[in-house]
């Protein structure tokens, strides 16, 4: 099953499902027209920690549209309840998650190509602010306080659909209620001083330094789906492809991930209590623009499409505020 956050012709927030025919039924709009959607929760964190009560819910919808005449669909779509997917307009896939987790250097290709960083002890992660959230097919807007520097990062996301709090890695995927693609966009205009480091505490101020470099608001898109843990069976051996107006720029497997999603659940749940619907980037793989030689930095109307097998394809216009 493939769910969406979508945003109503009154701006409003509504769930959706992508259909066999490639729609997408507005859950929500929904439930003026059947009272089984009713029992779909009206937002995407509720949706994921519904379990499999809210997404038999979902079923019955999507039959009960696929049972209807023709006309009856017919008045569904001139009311939007069905709408194409190109006519869609994508909210982030989560809107409002407690957490937004995002985890580095969990590439081995990557650390290689970033002067050969080498391989953590632990998971290195930091938080992502809220602001940052962004949409599918929503721009990305250039910092007018640091345009020059602006890097993709195409990732494997996971959602959680339970509370989690302190698991084990053999407990830790009955947390996991889906996956989705996020880009981990990063104003690199830090990273030279971080590398070029030496002091502890120049060190430390230039790694913060970078950090704020990925928390600018629209820097995190999030989605286009959800897609529901069941129709991915193993999510570490994915194709994972970014390309930049067209030009193929990250190629791998997820079997390169250096901390897989159990290690990643169990290790951080240590620290954090996670809540349905939050969300955790995995890390990006080799092939940023700041790794190329020269480097390669995104600007206006570049266009940035991260595809993930199983999954879908995340594209955003790179804009002017």
């Amino acid at each position: 099953m493939k769910l969406a956050t979508i945003e109503s012709a009154k701006k409003e927030s509504h769930v959706a499902v992508l259909t066999l025919d490639n729609e997408l039924l507005d859950l929500t709009a929904l439930r003026a027209v059947m009272s089984v959607a009713k029992k779909v929760p009206a937002r995407m964190r509720d949706l994921m920690g519904g379990g499999d009560a809210a997404l038999a819910a979902v079923q019955s919808c999507i039959d009960g549209v696929a049972a209807m005449s023709a006309d009856e669909r017919e008045v569904l779509y001139g009311s939007g309840v069905l709408q194409a997917w190109d006519d869609a307009s994508f909210l982030p896939v989560v809107p409002d998650p407690s957490i937004i987790l995002s985890v580095g250097m969990n590439y081995r290709a990557h650390l290689e190509e970033m002067v050969s960083i080498p391989i953590p002890k632990y998971p290195p992660a930091f938080l992502m602010t809220h602001p940052a959230l962004n949409g599918h097919r929503r721009p990305i807007i250039v910092p007018p306080q640091c345009p020059d520097m602006i890097d993709w990062e195409g990732e494997l996301t996971f959602v959680f659909g339970k509370d989690c709090h302190n698991v084990s890695e053999e407990e830790a995927m009955d947390y996991v209620a889906g996956y989705t693609i996020a880009n981990d966009v990063s104003a690199r205009d830090w990273v030279g001083a971080f590398f070029g480091a030496s002091e502890q505490f120049e060190v430390v101020s230039a790694w913060d330094r970078n950090l704020l470099g990925k928390q600018l608001p629209t820097f995190c898109p999030c989605g286009p789906v959800i897609v529901t843990k069941d129709e991915i069976p193993d999510p570490h051996m994915l194709q994972l492809t970014t390309t930049l107006n067209g030009n193929v720029v990250q190629s791998t497997r997820t079997d390169d991930l250096i901390f897989n999603i159990p290690q990643m659940v169990s290790y951080f749940s240590k620290f954090y209590r996670f809540s349905p619907g939050d969300i955790v980037t995995t890390g990006s793989p080799s092939g940023v623009g700041a790794g190329r030689k020269p480097p390669v930095f995104m600007k206006p109307g570049d266009v940035i499409e991260v595809d993930i097998e199983g999954i879908g394809k995340l594209s955003n216009t790179v804009a002017l505020a």
